[in-house]
């Protein structure tokens, strides 16, 4: 079957699996009041009448839990099906190509400064990361975020699309992360809880903790046997008793609210955390960088999940000494000390391990929404990452974020002694979306996953884009200042260590024609001259001289527009040459201008 049909096929066995819970529900819910109300008759008869032993009682009561416990999971059961039923539509929505506004935008990686991450798309609503991330934590999203915003080495590449080809059939893994917390972003920073587990223990006697450990254990003693009518001599004891756990407590009060206090800062919120792990234990896989990442799992002695989920039980019984009857009771018996030392224990235990869980977590669940994606655009193959000099070719590259339906695919070369494409038309034909193809697939290879083309070979490439450029009033900056500087920071990119794909929508548009002519002409010499690669867009005809002069290393290309009965249409299709025609005053009449 193909992924739609799959989805379809599980979306229809979830929902029949969420019906089931649903009758359940209603009978387990009726059996509940049903012996609720037997019960009610028998205290009546009991107490009421005499007539019938109250220890009849105990009969239904025990049913009664027995009723609950069973209802709860039933509860439990319905609703991880209603979550797997929202996972499947909206696997299907993102395969219908209705998918914005869905999911997670990542408008917090959004850097205005970036070389090309607003210039394409890459983080807000509708954007790439909306469309590809399906990662639980936040480490996970943080990871598929710095993958697209800078590109890996080759080796890497090549590793991540292993990766991604050995977890794109896995559909029931898939499932099962997404159904923990459908909707329910963790909220645990993973830099917080990591600064955390690797600072030095500031409790680590476990002497004293011993001690304590018996004093309390000594103090309950004493003061149950003193409840119970004990001779005087007892009083005097747990009197002596509370006094030393008093001076025990003040020794360490302000090491215990240290640690209290950053523990409930770093470690709250892990569930999620754990049942991911817990998950991911369970896996096997065959791929050399999936392989090393379970390895990861497995530092430390016993399984990750089980180490996170002792924290939160720490953590819980940190959060219960807020309840009124251990403020009353805790001090005398050094709850939150004792708490607070097997917090520390933890740390000192565990704590060297956190990191390289939580990256191989974020790692792997970055993998996993490349392999989604990969999975349900089964026509979208992995780029080739080529060794030796700049190269992007392309056949049939088409725009990830384009409804396939609307999706005009062009081929395009770039490398070996072709290194500049002038790209002319007019308005609304079609260049700004082939630069952004360029780019979007550039950024998608060079993380490891499938682009939208039939077919791509690219070299390891820096990426570098002018396409959204805006003036600013808080900066105080001009539309014309703003393009000058980021030409001036591609101008830098092109002098690093690998080769520069450079994507400059309307070069230098806000100047006068004779600038422009000028600017233009050497801005692009000197990228050219610096061994980059890339596209011009332009409606400046005269620009396309520039191309001309450059030959063999510079051609240009064009797309056109046609009038049908008063009605202009495009056909997105990238032809050799310059444009010759121009629609912006059938444009400008169209809209009802006197032109």
């Amino acid at each position: 079957m193909n992924p739609e049909q799959e989805y379809a096929q599980r979306l229809a066995a979830r929902r029949a699996w969420a019906e089931r819970q649903e009758r359940l529900h209603i009978r387990a819910g009726n059996l509940r009041l049903l012996v609720f109300l037997i019960a009610a008759t028998l205290a009546w008869v009991a107490f009421s009448k005499g007539t019938l032993s109250g220890w009849w009682l105990v009969v239904p009561i025990a049913a009664f839990i027995g009723l609950l416990v069973y209802h709860e999971r039933i509860l439990r059961d319905r609703e991880c099906a209603l979550r797997a039923v929202r996972y499947y539509e909206r696997a299907i929505a993102r395969i219908e190509d209705r998918w914005v506004g869905t999911g997670e935008s990542g408008t917090r990686f959004r850097d205005p400064h970036h070389p090309y991450a607003e210039d394409l798309d890459l983080f807000g609503k509708g954007s790439l990361f909306e469309l590809l991330s399906t990662a639980r934590t936040r480490g996970g999203e943080d990871t598929l975020a710095q993958w697209l915003l800078n590109p890996a080495d080759s080796d890497i590449v090549g590793k991540r699309q292993a990766s991604v080809d050995e977890l794109r059939p896995k559909l029931d893994l898939r499932e099962d992360l997404a159904v923990l917390g459908e909707d329910v972003r963790n909220q645990a920073h993973p830099e917080h809880l990591v600064a955390w587990a690797e600072t030095p223990p500031v409790l680590v006697s476990g002497s004293a903790r011993a001690a304590i450990t018996a004093l309390s254990l000594i103090t309950l003693a004493v003061g149950s046997y003193y409840m119970w009518g004990a001779p005087p001599v007892v009083r005097v004891a747990l009197i002596v008793l509370l006094a030393i756990n008093t001076a025990i407590g003040w020794r360490f009060r302000p090491r215990v609210l240290r640690v209290a206090g950053h523990t409930s800062e770093a470690a709250h919120d892990l569930w999620l955390l754990a049942r991911v792990l817990s998950r991911l234990e369970r896996e096997q896989f065959t791929s050399p960088r999936l392989n090393q990442l379970r390895s990861a799992l497995d530092s430390g002695g016993s399984p990750p999940s089980q180490r996170i989920a002792r924290l939160i039980r720490l953590v819980e019984l940190l959060d219960s000494r807020e309840n009124w009857i251990m403020r009353i009771i805790g001090p005398p018996l050094l709850y939150t000390t004792q708490i607070t030392f097997a917090i520390e224990a933890w740390r000192a235990a565990s704590g060297p391990y956190v990191r390289s869980w939580l990256d191989a977590v974020s790692e792997f669940e970055a993998l996993n929404s490349l392999a989604g994606y990969a999975y349900e655009r089964p026509r979208d193959p992995f780029p080739t990452i080529a060794a030796g000099d700049a190269c992007f070719e392309a056949e049939g590259l088409g725009h990830p974020l384009l409804p396939e339906s609307r999706c005009v695919r062009n081929d395009l070369m770039l490398g070996g002694e072709l290194r500049l494409l002038v790209v002319s038309g007019s308005n609304m034909s079609g260049k700004s979306t082939l630069l952004r193809s360029v780019g979007v697939s550039a950024v998608m290879a060079m993380a490891g996953g499938p682009v939208r083309a039939r077919s791509l070979r690219i070299s390891p490439l820096t990426v570098g884009a002018s396409i959204r450029t805006n003036d600013s009033l808080q900066d105080g900056t001009s539309r014309f200042y703003a393009e000058i500087t980021r030409l001036r920071k591609l101008v830098d990119l092109a002098t690093g260590p690998r080769p520069l794909l450079f994507l400059i929508d309307e070069l230098l548009n806000g100047t006068n024609s004779h600038d422009r002519q000028i600017g233009a002409a050497g801005v692009v010499r000197g990228l050219v001259g610096r061994g980059a690669i890339g596209l011009v867009t332009t409606h400046d005809l005269a620009l396309t001289e520039i191309a001309e002069s450059l030959a063999p290393r510079g051609a240009n290309v064009h797309f056109e527009d046609h009038l049908e009965n008063g009605k202009i249409t495009f056909d997105y299709a990238m032809r050799p040459g310059v444009v010759r025609k121009s629609n912006a005053l059938e444009l400008m009449r169209s809209v009802g201008l006197d032109i």
